[in-house]
């Protein structure tokens, strides 16, 4: 019931990017593959600051 007001962390924000940056690099890869690889990229160093904020 009171979750609603919970914060997220820095963490959960950058999954839920990673994760949506991931979502739409599939479907551009349908289509436009450079840019596809682009947003791969950029979810890449996502990945790494994630993984940087958890040690």
């Amino acid at each position: 019931m009171f979750g609603i007001f919970k914060k997220k962390t820095e963490i959960e924000k950058l999954q839920e990017t990673y994760s949506k940056m991931l979502s739409d690099a599939h479907k551009l890869s349908h289509s436009n593959r450079t840019a596809s690889d682009k947003l791969l990229a950029e979810a890449e160093e996502i990945a790494k600051k994630i993984d940087q904020l958890k040690q």
